[in-house]
């Protein structure tokens, strides 16, 4: 018996059997005459799709990093401009009058910023070539200098102060060439203090009006840290020398 709601279960006998290979006979035998042409020539699967490699767009500050830097940027015509501003500035520190001291100072005081700017400019825009790096450090020489032996020759620096001066940066920029075959000696933090020290001792010196214990106490801060900023400059080329003569005999 079966389940109330379940179909009767139907038992095949000898004649469905024989029904039933009648019907699949022809089937076999089809599939046993041979592959059909289609079936003979195979078919490859599809290739897998790889995506192509992104190429990375460069960060700011980072573009112009692989390429090669022109002589002729933005950085190097303010080192310029600053170099060709050093005898306007003599010209009118040497012109009598308030006018023209006040002329002077402007003209120092500018040439001052771009020094800092083009400095700024050549780090954030990758602009650094080897004709700045030679040409930066000439240019902020040459307007320290100039403005210390003119201040000297009409009487109001003492010689001695120009020349311990003069003689600190001329010492260490042959410095650094002497020691450049072991390796390059980067600027201080004492050293930029010591050139704002500078700058600010010069520009009180070329106003007429400062007195005269103010111009002291800002030249003699300012020659104190340059000549202890030149002493850790020796300090440094020796350390640098002799950390070369270790490396090359190990």
């Amino acid at each position: 018996m079966t389940e109330r709601g379940e179909p009767p279960v139907e038992v095949a006998g000898p004649v469905e059997a024989a029904v039933e290979a009648t019907v699949e006979a022809p089937v076999e035998a089809t599939a046993e005459i041979g592959p059909s042409p289609a079936a003979a020539v195979p078919v490859a699967p599809p290739a897998p799709v790889t995506p192509e490699p992104l190429t990375p767009v460069p960060a700011a500050g980072e573009e112009g990093t692989a390429r090669r830097v022109s002589t002729w940027n933005i950085a190097n015509a303010l080192t310029i401009a600053r170099l060709a501003i050093v005898p306007v500035f003599v010209v009118f520190l040497f012109a009598e009058g308030e006018a023209w001291r006040l002329a002077a100072l402007g003209v120092f005081l500018l040439a001052s910023v771009t020094d800092q700017l083009d400095g700024w400019l050549a780090r954030k825009y990758a602009l650094i070539t080897d004709f700045g790096k030679i040409a930066d450090p000439i240019a902020d020489k040459a307007l320290i200098g100039a403005a210390l032996l003119c201040l000297s020759y009409l009487g109001e620096l003492a010689w001695w102060v120009t020349l311990v001066i003069i003689a600190r940066e001329a010492g260490v920029t042959l410095l650094r060439f002497l020691v450049i075959r072991h390796g390059v000696i980067p600027a201080s933090y004492g050293g930029k203090v010591k050139t704002v020290l500078q700058i600010v001792a010069i520009a009180l010196y070329i106003v007429p009006v400062v007195p005269d214990l103010a111009r002291w106490a800002a030249m003699g801060l300012a020659l104190v840290v340059t000549v202890g900023t030149g002493a850790d400059y020796v300090v440094r080329a020796v350390r640098l020398r002799q950390v070369a003569k270790r490396a090359r005999t190990v």
